[in-house]
């Protein structure tokens, strides 16, 4: 089995001082791949460029404490690929892809962090942007190889991927374009949600992010925000998923796929 974990670290030195790569080393996923790193390479080499014997990969932004995804892998990529080649948003460092190529398969494990619109019109017009940039992109590499995209994607797809949908019908993470632009990817680009391929129905056991705000952790006021998206050939190689509620770095929980990709 492949495991492969997704977690938002909110500050790859933040996450650290709370024990991540203890988790990971007792957790032993084979590549996980992280968003918000909120650092740059002279903060990350030499002190987190390797966790629990993974070795990361990373796309930085340019603006110091902002975004920044990477990807840590037990196994050596035959390529890595930072970003997706939209200059706007790869100067935010919001992709980086693994790729890991034999005569069998050609298979890619991407880390992505949209952009949330939480903000203000401003942030929410550029999600909108990034959401118009990123689907040909995806669209053209389904076409050239197998991937999993993994990522805290900033949408909520359904009313049953958070506890107050309707109160929240207007808000970023749930509005409708983005919905609108979740279900083209699931449909006409053809990836599937490789959490609701395992779990269909669940609601409040598949929130992976709460608000710091009003005691939403405790009460359980959450967000189905993380995802792993994948080509169909890989989702149906999924075997079993796990959201580690209890073991936050951030205010993100980690998310794994296990899948026998044999590699």
């Amino acid at each position: 089995m492949f495991k492969l974990t997704s977690l938002n670290l909110n500050g790859i030195r933040s996450a650290a001082g709370k024990g991540v790569e203890a988790w990971l080393a007792r957790h032993s996923p084979d590549c996980i791949c992280v968003q918000e790193v909120k650092a740059q390479h002279a903060d990350v080499h030499g002190k987190y460029d390797a966790l629990a014997g993974l070795k990361g990969h990373f796309h930085f932004a340019e603006k110091k404490g902002y975004s920044g995804v990477g990807a840590f892998s037990r196994h050596e990529p035959s390529d890595v690929v930072a970003g997706f080649g939209c200059a706007e948003f790869d100067a935010e460092g919001r992709y980086v892809e693994l790729r890991f190529d034999t005569p069998q398969r050609k298979l890619s494990i991407v880390s992505c962090y949209f952009p949330s619109g939480s903000s203000g019109e401003e942030r929410q017009q550029a999600k909108f942007r990034f959401l118009d940039a990123l689907d040909p992109h995806l669209v053209a590499l389904k076409a050239q190889r197998e991937f999993i995209l993994c990522g805290d994607i900033n949408i909520a797809h359904h009313e049953k991927d958070l506890k107050n949908w309707k109160g929240n019908r207007k808000n970023s993470g749930f509005l409708p374009e983005e919905r609108a632009w979740m279900t083209k990817l699931l449909t006409e680009t053809g990836l599937v949600d490789v959490y609701r391929h395992l779990q269909p129905e669940t609601t409040e056991a598949c929130y992976t992010w709460w608000s710091n705000r009003g005691q939403a952790y405790a009460k359980n006021v959450g967000w189905r925000l993380d995802y792993h998206l994948a080509t169909p050939g890989i989702a149906h190689l999924a075997r079993s998923e796990a959201i580690y509620r209890e073991q936050r770095f951030s205010d993100h929980a980690p998310i794994t796929v296990e899948y026998d990709l044999g590699l």
